[in-house]
């Protein structure tokens, strides 16, 4: 991981993010929060796109800090979150501004402590306690195979299928690869239906990526083809 002295730490980021979900309206997505932390921290666009670690995950170094300032602010009860990885503010701490990160790490770290001895004294299950806070809680290891499979592994004639089998299960029709750039991407283009009302023209760029998709990445593309066809364009991430 390369590091950067501009990149906040994690307990750093617990008052960006109540700030972020506060003007989202009490809730928000991770990649929604992730985005307006960005916006409120100023930092430049090199420093957001720092990669945790490229080998294993797409995630920024910025989106793991922030997994962990999630997991603590949870612990600590002031956040939850749902099955779908919607977090919010919980309705009883919804007038909470700011908080002591400092605080909030001891609190959450002293819990942990006493749990743990809790066990070993009363010999509890470990499976009747949270005792873990070693990893943030949306860390599945199941995105990391996954991660690894799509870019060591898969074929690029099995990427393509995989891309289109993805477009046609959200809803496009007539999917079509129309250009392989020998860069591990593919291009194409295909319709898509919105609930058999509606249908536009769509033209995507499938890529692999050992980092993140960065948001000059999206400028530059959008560059390329803007002039070039009469459709709507909606890069996939």
């Amino acid at each position: 991981m390369k590091c950067n002295s501009q990149m906040p730490k994690y307990h750093e980021l617990m008052n960006p993010l109540l700030k972020a979900l506060h003007e989202l309206g009490g809730s928000g997505s991770i990649e929604e929060i992730a985005q307006k932390v960005s916006e409120l921290s100023g930092l430049p666009e090199d420093v957001l796109n720092i990669p945790h670690n490229p080998e294993k995950s797409s995630q920024t170094e910025i989106e793991y800090r922030l997994a962990w300032a999630r997991t603590y602010l949870k612990k600590y009860g002031l956040l939850e979150n749902s099955d779908r990885g919607i977090w919010l503010i919980v309705p009883e701490k919804r007038d909470v501004k700011s908080i002591d990160p400092q605080v909030v790490v001891k609190t959450v770290r002293d819990g942990h402590k006493k749990q743990k001895e809790a066990i070993e004294k009363e010999k509890l299950p470990e499976e009747d306690a949270e005792t873990d806070i070693e990893i943030p809680d949306e860390a599945e290891s199941w995105r990391s195979t996954l991660h690894h499979v799509l870019i060591h592994e898969i074929s690029p004639d099995a990427f393509e299928r995989l891309a289109k089998r993805i477009l046609r299960e959200s809803g496009f029709v007539q999917v079509e690869v129309t250009g392989r750039s020998g860069d591990g991407g593919i291009d194409g283009k295909g319709i898509m239906r919105l609930s058999g009302l509606l249908s536009f023209h769509v033209i995507f760029q499938c890529k692999k990526y050992k980092g993140t998709v960065t948001a000059s990445d999206i400028r530059d593309w959008k560059l390329a083809v803007e002039g070039q066809q009469p459709y709507k364009i909606e890069p996939l991430r």
